[in-house]
């Protein structure tokens, strides 16, 4: 297989106190410039590709681009799927040559999520592959789930305890404070570092954080100059995803900063040469802009070099 496990890397950035990040693809352009930011920074990654990405692409199209956006970085990496909702959309991409799979039950009552879970990863272990489950939900959007901040429920530790042991998932991602998308809060993201650590202490496998976006200023200020208008804050600041490495993430996914990082760019060429229809000049350097996002982005997560 050319593609690794989530345990397999996870497992090893866990055991090295590091996070790998899980870039979502959505298009060739996306994922030259994350398979090209990994090979430069030799660092694993974890292709992320939701079903609305799926849908968008096609799942033959979005798995070639990753095969070969794997052959080509020369690193270790993972084809996962983002937010599976449901036990169809796992089967088809493991079916298709996935290596791991999200199945997000998070929506769903703590015992009905246990089921549907425990439930995919028998199928999932079978064929080699791996499972990540969500437990506590994230407010704002990402892909087509979505939840209001209202709605937001924070992972309760001993129910994290309970939810591993009963259902042998790789890793889980938990609810702290982060948000899917956009930050849609004023200020910056304020994350509960004491519920990461008592969830930390009380299961073994590695811990997954959501809604990790925090985009560079720089370019935010390009995205707004260029005619961009941002909600919110910049999101999750380095020195807390910095923080929640030390108390055990091992998985950051990142999208929203990639997806600013290539409207920026593709803003401020049409602002500067608005007779421009060269789909290459356009997306050119939003490949270079994604791609140096994303090596800021290992770099911070401490993956850069152990590939």
């Amino acid at each position: 297989m050319i593609f690794r496990t989530l345990k397999e890397v996870l497992d090893q950035a866990k055991a090295g106190h590091y996070a790998v990040g899980a870039f979502n693809i959505n298009d060739m352009e996306i994922a030259k410039a994350i398979g090209g930011a990994a090979r430069e920074e030799r660092s694993p990654v974890i292709l992320a590709v939701s079903p609305s990405a799926i849908k968008y692409a096609g799942i033959e199209y979005i798995y070639e681009i990753a095969r070969v956006t794997a052959d080509k970085s020369g690193v270790p990496t993972v084809l996962h799927l983002d937010h599976g909702t449901d036990f169809k959309d796992c089967v088809q991409c493991i079916r298709y040559g996935w290596s791991s799979v999200m199945y997000d039950g998070s929506k769903l009552p703590f015992e009905e999520n246990v089921a549907m879970t425990k439930k995919i990863v028998e199928f999932a272990h079978a064929a080699g592959v791996s499972v990540e489950a969500e437990l506590g939900k994230l407010a704002g959007v990402e892909g087509h789930v979505s939840v209001s901040e209202k709605d937001a429920i924070f992972t309760n530790p001993e129910e994290a305890r309970l939810f591993v042991e009963r259902t042998g998932v790789d890793a889980l991602a938990v609810a702290i404070g982060t948000s899917h998308g956009a930050y849609k809060f004023k200020g910056e993201a304020n994350l509960d570092f004491d519920r990461l650590a008592k969830i930390e202490k009380l299961v073994s496998i590695p811990i997954v954080l959501h809604g990790a976006s925090g985009v560079p200023k720089e370019v935010l200020d390009k995205a707004a100059k260029y005619g961009a208008k941002l909600p919110g804050a910049a999101g999750v600041p380095d020195e807390a995803i910095k923080r929640a490495i030390d108390l055990g993430v091992a998985k950051i996914n990142i999208d929203t900063d990639i997806r600013l990082a290539l409207t920026a760019a593709i803003r401020q060429v049409l602002a500067e040469k608005p007779d421009e229809f060269d789909p290459r000049k356009l997306f050119g350097p939003a490949e270079d802009a994604m791609r140096a996002v994303a090596r800021g982005k290992m770099q911070m997560f401490g993956s850069s070099g152990k590939a």
